[in-house]
């Protein structure tokens, strides 16, 4: 189980992602888009292959990356399914709270 949680916290990363969405990038492609150095994209990458929200595909000397789609679109049924019992759970207790006043 990925930690969709710690990919999706950082803005840069999130940025990557909707980079390599729909179409695949070279990592050179993605530092170009950033004002930050190699090493550290390079980092934001790691970090989103480790979670396996991207792929990697070597072809000679270059990485090229992009969605992993089907990973990402589950993490994000399990956030929107999380959301919603958060959501349920608050309002039910505003419920309680608000019928206890009455």
């Amino acid at each position: 189980m990925t930690d969709f949680y710690r990919a999706i916290s950082d803005p840069i990363r999130r940025r990557i992602l909707k980079m390599v969405a729909h179409q695949e990038k070279t990592q050179n492609e993605i530092v170009k888009k950033f004002l930050i150095s190699q090493p550290a994209v390079k980092k934001h990458l790691a970090i989103l292959l480790e979670e396996q929200l991207i792929l990697e595909r070597r072809e000679g000397k270059y990485c090229y990356y992009r969605l992993n789609t089907h990973a990402f679109q589950h993490q994000y049924e399990q956030l929107q399914q999380e959301l919603g019992l958060i959501m349920e759970s608050k309002l039910s207790d505003l419920k309680s709270y608000l019928e206890e006043d009455s």
